[in-house]
């Protein structure tokens, strides 16, 4: 199907938010804006070319395509800045995260410049609560760089590249070296966590924002259970409590966060799948209602997203059932900045799928929402 097509059709709804971009700020306009990330190559079966950004009606979910950045190669994965005023993508296989600046009225991005991550096959980043760094995840090349953010939003090259050290895991397929596939952000803002697909860790460093720089943790890391693959990790937003996704186990763990050493406890482990499932799966994303109250995480192979509800006081998670996710392959989740709807990108299927989140955290399907090659993310800009 031409790209034109996937972009433009059947454009109801939302889509899954990495930001939240809705507070009103004054001389700008109360329009949201999605931007959705793609993977490209062939090298990796891809029918994506580039971002594509939408204007969203934040009530309707209404979507209408306003511009196309083409000439990309795999902006896998979008950041918004807090001021809502710069993108950043991190490049599938490549080594290098690119800055874009965002049109506050028409939504539209400009493209600056690049920066080198220091490694390759960046899979994930993270603005720092200052906005003066941009940390990467390098997953082929099993470290973590640090990028300077200058003052008109472009990037610098790496200043400190960490190399993450371990023993690999028993999966002689997936875990032959050290996978970072996440960085994330303690409510605090003072410690970076890092779950490491090919080390069954998940590292914890103190950021240091005067200098740039990670400082790992008297910890240093928590172990995961051997063959896990921790992919991707959320916080409680009050608790001390994280949950970790791991990608080959297809598991959910709920670790106990010392906010004072940033030290991590195992707690408990739950499946991803329910008993009766025996094909091929890989645990994917995760999130987090905005109360805590609720975990939902994506499944790639059974297609569906399981819905945990935490317990109030522990963070301890109680299975409450899964959903058929709407398409192929729904390598990320989210939900809409309102919390009110969760939004699924399917990278095999083109699709992005919605589900309106009631009271008690149930999702209700809403359908298909937008068609686009290979999305890999959304993330959100504007004001509501």
């Amino acid at each position: 199907m031409p790209q034109n097509d996937l972009t433009r059709r059947g454009l109801v709804g939302g889509g899954a938010a990495v930001f939240l971009g809705r507070a009103r700020a004054q001389g700008r306009t109360s329009a949201l804006y999605a931007y959705t990330g793609s993977y490209t190559t062939a090298q990796r079966n891809a029918r994506g070319d580039g971002i594509h950004v939408y204007r969203v009606n934040p009530e309707s979910g209404a979507w209408a395509h306003v511009q196309h950045a083409g000439g990309l190669v795999n902006p896998s994965f979008l950041v918004m800045s807090r001021d809502r005023r710069s993108l950043y993508a991190v490049h599938g296989d490549e080594s290098y995260a690119t800055s874009f600046s965002v049109d506050g009225e028409t939504g539209h991005v400009s493209q600056r410049n690049r920066g080198e991550t220091g490694g390759r096959n960046g899979v994930h980043q993270a603005v720092d609560p200052s906005g003066r760094f941009l940390l990467v995840a390098n997953y082929a090349s099993g470290n973590v760089g640090v990028l300077p953010i200058m003052q008109d939003g472009t990037l610098g090259d790496v200043v400190q590249v960490v190399a993450l050290q371990g023993p690999p895991g028993p999966n002689r397929i997936e875990q032959t070296g050290s996978h970072p596939h996440q960085i994330v952000f303690d409510p605090s803002g003072r410690f970076a966590i890092v779950p490491d697909k090919g080390l069954d860790r998940i590292f914890v460093f103190r950021f240091d924002p005067k200098a740039g720089k990670l400082i790992a943790t008297e910890q240093g890391a928590a172990l995961a259970r051997a063959g896990s693959g921790p992919r991707h990790a959320a916080f409680h937003p009050t608790l001390p409590v994280v949950w970790v996704v791991n990608e080959i186990g297809n598991t959910v763990a709920t670790y106990q966060f010392d906010a004072e050493r940033g030290a991590m406890h195992a707690a408990q482990i739950l499946p991803l799948l329910p008993a009766d499932f025996t094909g091929e799966n890989t645990g994917a994303e995760i999130a987090v209602s905005g109360d805590g109250r609720f975990v939902y995480c994506s499944n790639r192979g059974h297609d569906s997203i399981a819905v945990f509800a935490a317990d109030a006081r522990t963070g301890w998670l109680r299975s409450s059932g899964w959903v058929a996710s709407g398409g192929k392959t729904p390598r990320f989740i989210g939900l809409d900045p309102s919390r009110r709807f969760l939004y699924a990108a399917h990278e095999q299927s083109d699709t992005i799928t919605v589900w309106r989140v009631d009271s008690g955290g149930r999702l209700k399907p809403g359908g298909e929402v937008a068609r686009t090659g290979s999305p890999v993310t959304i993330a959100f800009a504007g004001n509501g």
